[in-house]
């Protein structure tokens, strides 16, 4: 991990509002037909060059309340129904990286994320405006996570 000064993006995509309690939930779940509706409807349109995000913003609180998740790419030029435009905060993050198979590759990254930050000599504190993951490649990702200072 390291961390980086990153700028403000403006990205467009779809949203859903959940929390990570839902998201253990089968039956509750969005986060994963988020993924799967960008796919269908994004995904044709999709060029090499295309940055794919994962977006995390307008947390309730903190890791325990809820919070929207988009699913985004940064060619504003694609146009989707009900897609919308964000932009991600310019700010100091902490960056994981990631590499394996999909999904299972970014779950057991927020896993590790989870462990660091609830560390009793973790070094940082998440601000929770936003955080995103970025998918470099079917098989490595980068989660960038909002940090004080």
């Amino acid at each position: 991990m390291q961390i980086k000064q990153l700028k403000s993006m403006s990205l467009t995509g779809l949203k859903v509002r959940t929390c990570n309690a839902n998201e253990m939930n089968t039956d509750t779940a969005k986060i994963a037909n988020l993924w799967q509706t960008f796919g269908q409807k994004y995904g044709p349109k999709l060029t090499a060059d295309t940055k794919v995000y994962g977006v995390y913003t307008n947390y309730e609180t903190d890791m325990t309340g809820d919070f929207d998740v988009i699913a985004c790419c940064d060619d504003k030029n694609i146009k989707v129904v009900d897609s919308i435009n964000i932009a991600t905060k310019e700010s100091r993050y902490l960056v994981f990286n990631g590499k394996g198979e999909m999904p299972d590759a970014v779950i057991d990254l927020w896993g590790e994320i989870w462990q660091y930050f609830s560390s009793e000599d973790c070094a940082h504190q998440r601000t929770y405006t936003s955080d995103f993951e970025y998918y470099k490649n079917d098989s490595e990702v980068e989660i960038a996570i909002a940090i004080k200072g």
